[in-house]
């Protein structure tokens, strides 16, 4: 969520893209768009924009269409009811689809004008054929056919390899389309569309590449006639490929990772390096249980050049610098616009490989190269998850980076009741909800499953989605079958970003694609709820000291008086563990436990922020974390919260217990490449355009960890410089090659645990009930350690600096032992751990996940 305020205008400075836009009649000034036209019939009107009692015309180029007062209102549109009057089109549906392919205003007699928002009419006369139809570059016996959806157009001509090739309309679809030879393969095309644009007030030809493109030349600058099935495409053995075995998703282990962080080549083909240090240590991870590398955007984006030859650097040595100086930064930030750096949550053409990661991204071998990519990831034991942002585009209205509005203005983008574009996500707010909007996102991740063999997919601010638009995705990818499309779509898992905010909020405008609302559906959503308690405080604390359950709060407190009194943090911490539980029952609304006051509760009754703790139907309904790409690392969040004397090897542990807290939980977790290896960004919240200086994984310890690398961009930190600047200059907090060996080893652990102990993987709320306590849970319990049974497994979490014993009455006499993975692991400090079945009392050292197995 940090990146969102800034990414806009990080889109404004990248370099332009080749289109035009030209204008073919006299502009008028553009004029709000109030009014909506909701569909053949209804059109909803302004309460306060007119006197109601004068006449109401629509008036298009051939004439106007009287309205008058509907009966019944809005009630079909209950958002719009309070505030709209509704009033009736009287118009036959031919005439009224030719009305759309000019300028339409709506005005009273009293001197009101305004313009007219459309998406609803035009779903309502088209979406029913047109969501039917194939869009894009489609091939049958060699020839190809472009097909683009462009209702409201007076023309749409092909611009193909430098020559005009007539396109055909098909009237019921609003599909215009054209048929060639198979000379036309390769060639570079965009489509020349004469529309009217709201943006500019007047008719404009515009020529843009296809939202449907395949394959695109340098810097997007054309589409490119490309057959997705063309043998030359395929890397050897592509049609072969043989996938790890696919796992629940609520047993999933994700490790995220961009690929410029990933390899300082920063390309595609950095995944297919078996010897280099990144594929040996994911590797590792996968032997572990590691099922899944999730992808940072790797469709093709706005923000970076994608030649190398144009692709800046920054002109410092940056690592002769103190690490506590500001110049890093500086220097990073001069060349940010221009290097070969971005997140690239800026999309552009949403179903074509990123060319800045391929060797030539000048035509086709972005295919080849992602191929290749999904296929290394494979050979290591791990299936491919991309991260898709389908809520917003980089740029919307007659902007060179807008594609989708300049084919079908004011269609594709979410426009408040003033007419604007929303841009509550930071950019321009797609409408999933239309329905040609919502079959290019279905369209686009099948393709992706079906054509590049990914195995899953991450929805970026998912909250911005309809629910039901979700569900259409998992509709898709089910049908696709090994036999009929070469993988199988069931296997492949879904979740996202379940934030409940901006114009849909609390279901607005449809049922989002939230938290509480997917629950049950199988798409799992990020849990931010033991995320906090395990981190402390929150994203957005103006003192990043605020302490939580691994960083110390109570049990090892720093000096900010943000944490307040020993009083209150102890209950602060007590409630925290309740967090903590709750996540580790895989966030189950109804799940039962005696809570830290000693009440029974469920854990909907748990409270995060006036919500309830609890929201998921079933384990996998809620994905575990404790760090993400968003906000600081979990290296990073502990050096600001940890008490500044905590010892290299504490601050490792506490990193371990941390991730503990996330994948010993029911259901799919996920953590931040490089957080095993301590990964630091030198305290950078939003490093989306800090360039490689400040986002490197670094594999080699004796290369650090990337702490220390300069005071964070002033952009998003520089009200947190008072806090960084001294922890940068200590070295003690840079922890050197024993604490990243052993931090990593120890998650290995773990990570063998939790995927070969089939307890972890319960697939439903009665499951969990009947296996899983919480046995010294309550008002006694003690602070700074969890205690979870689960079947012949228990978990003691003891995020205390010392030793803690917990002694559980009901199993005196029973005999567990420290799990032989632990027992005869890489950690010798929890090898000490201990259990008394006489008492039935486990004693574990300070800052250890500790796991005993019945014996």
């Amino acid at each position: 969520m940090r990146r969102l305020a800034a990414l806009a205008a990080a889109i404004g400075m990248a370099l332009p893209l080749a289109g035009t836009g030209t204008g073919t009649a006299q502009a008028a000034p553009p004029t709000p768009a109030k009014v909506q036209w909701l569909d053949r019939h209804t059109i909803a009107w302004p309460k306060n924009l007119g006197d109601p009692a004068r006449p109401h015309r629509l008036v298009h180029e051939r004439g106007r269409f009287a309205l008058t007062p509907l009966p019944g209102g809005l009630a079909k549109y209950p958002r719009l009811a309070p505030t709209h009057d509704a009033f009736r089109v009287d118009a036959d549906e031919k005439t009224e689809r030719t009305a759309l392919r000019g300028r339409l205003v709506a005005e009273t007699d009293d001197g009101v004008s305004t313009g007219v928002q459309i998406p609803g009419v035009l779903d309502d006369l088209y979406a029913r054929a047109a969501t039917t139809a194939h869009l894009g570059p489609t091939f049958r016996n060699g020839r190809p056919t472009l097909s683009v959806w462009a209702p409201t157009a007076k023309n749409v001509a092909l611009d193909l390899d430098g020559r005009t090739v007539p396109m055909r309309r098909d009237a019921a679809t609003g599909v215009w389309s054209a048929t060639g030879p198979a000379a036309w393969a390769g060639k570079p095309y965009r489509y020349a569309v004469t529309v009217f644009a709201p943006a500019a007030g007047k008719v404009v030809t515009n020529r843009v590449t296809d939202p449907y493109s395949t394959a695109l030349t340098a810097d997007s600058a054309r589409s490119l006639v490309a057959d997705l099935a063309d043998p030359a495409l395929a890397p050897a053995g592509w049609q072969r490929l043989r996938k790890p075995k696919a796992v629940p998703p609520r047993d999933a282990q994700i490790q995220e990772l961009h690929v410029r962080d990933f390899s300082a080549r920063g390309d595609y083909l950095a995944f297919t390096d078996r010897r280099s240090a990144g594929m040996r240590h994911l590797k590792q991870l996968a032997d572990a249980g590691t099922s899944y590398v999730h992808l940072l955007p790797v469709f093709d984006f706005a923000t970076v050049p994608e030649r190398r030859a144009g692709q800046a650097t920054p002109p410092c040595d940056l690592a002769a610098l103190p690490a506590d100086s500001d110049e890093q930064q500086k220097c990073v930030g001069r060349t940010a616009a221009h290097d070969a750096y971005n997140w690239g949550y800026d999309p552009l053409h949403y179903t074509v490989p990123e060319g800045s990661y391929a060797s030539d991204p000048d035509g086709p071998r972005r295919t080849l190269e992602f191929r290749r990519m999904v296929g290394g990831l494979a050979d290591a034991g791990l299936r491919t998850v991309m991260d898709v942002v389908y809520n917003h585009t980089a740029a919307s209205g007659q902007d060179e980076k807008s594609v989708l509005d300049r084919i079908v203005p004011g269609y594709y983008h979410r426009l408040l009741d003033d007419g604007t574009v929303a841009t509550s996500t930071c950019c321009a707010n797609t409408a999933p909800e239309h329905a040609m909007m919502g079959k290019l996102v279905v369209d686009s991740v099948v393709t992706w499953a079906k054509e590049y063999k990914v195995d899953g997919f991450r929805f970026d601010l998912m909250g911005h989605h309809p629910k039901a638009n979700i569900l259409a995705v998992r509709k898709a990818l089910d049908a696709l079958t090994p036999a009929k499309d070469g993988v199988d779509g069931k296997s492949v898992i879904l979740y996202g970003e379940g934030w409940n905010f901006g114009e849909v909020a609390n279901d607005a405008r449809f049922v989002q694609a939230t938290q509480k609302n997917m629950a049950g559906t199988g798409v799992a959503t990020f849990s931010d709820r033991s995320r906090d308690a395990i981190r402390g405080g929150g994203p957005f604390d103006a003192d990043p000291r605020v302490q939580g359950f691994a960083s110390g709060l109570f049990t090892a407190p720093n000096d900010s008086p943000a944490n307040g009194s020993p009083d209150e943090q102890r209950a602060r911490l007590l409630h925290a563990q309740d967090l903590i539980k709750v996540g580790l029952t895989g966030n189950l609304a109804d799940y039962r436990f005696t809570d830290s006051t000693g009440r029974d509760v469920r854990g909907a009754d748990v409270d995060y922020n006036g919500s309830p703790a609890g929201y998921a139907a079933a384990p996998g309904d809620a994905l575990s974390y404790a760090d993400a790409h968003d906000n600081e690392t979990l290296y990073d969040a502990l050096a600001y919260k940890l008490p500044r004397s905590t010892p290299p090897a504490g601050r490792a542990r506490a990193q371990v217990l941390a991730l503990a807290a996330a994948a010993l939980s029911q259901g799919p977790s996920l953590s931040q490449a490089g957080t095993d290896l301590l990964r630091s960004k030198s305290l950078d919240r939003n490093s989306y355009d800090s360039g490689d200086w400040f986002n490197a994984i670094h594999f080699d310890c004796a290369d650090g960890n990337g702490f220390g690398r300069g005071l964070p961009p002033a952009r998003d930190n520089a009200d947190k410089w008072q806090y960084a600047g001294p922890l940068l200059a200590d070295p003690a907090l840079r922890p050197g090659c024993g604490p990243v060996t052993a931090a990593s080893a120890a998650y290995r652990d773990l990570l063998r645990i939790r995927t070969t102990e089939k307890a972890f993987g319960l697939a439903s709320t009665e499951a969990v009930q009947a296996a899983l306590t919480f046995p010294l849970s309550g008002r006694d319990e003690t602070p700074g350690v969890v205690t979870m049974r689960l079947g012949d497994l228990v978990v003691v979490l003891n995020a205390a600096p010392d030793a803690r014993t917990q002694r559980v009455a009901a199993l005196a006499g029973t005999d567990y032992a420290l799990h032989p993975v632990q027992a005869h692991g890489s950690d010798p400090v929890v090898r000490t751990a201990s259990y008394a079945a006489g008492s039935g009392t486990f004693t574990v050292p300070g800052r250890t996940a500790a796991v005993f197995r019945r014996s």
